[in-house]
């Protein structure tokens, strides 16, 4: 591994961190039974019932999981 043979200064190592920032979240919508909804892709999402109460976990219209 690489060591480096100065020590870097306070101001170059803070102006080298500032560049990182964190990604915006992105989020896709999608209709549900007239309900415009969003949620993040590649997640599963709940499927409820008419109470409201969470059944199972589905991803691509497959059942992956229950609640």
């Amino acid at each position: 591994m690489p060591v480096p043979k100065r020590r870097l200064s306070r101001s170059r190592t803070h102006a080298r961190r500032s560049q990182w920032k964190a990604a915006e979240v992105t989020l896709v919508k999608t209709i549900v039974n007239g309900k415009v909804v969003y949620s993040m892709p590649h997640r599963a999402r709940a499927v409820e019932d008419a109470a409201g109460n969470v059944q199972f976990l589905e991803y691509k219209g497959r059942k992956v999981a229950d609640a």
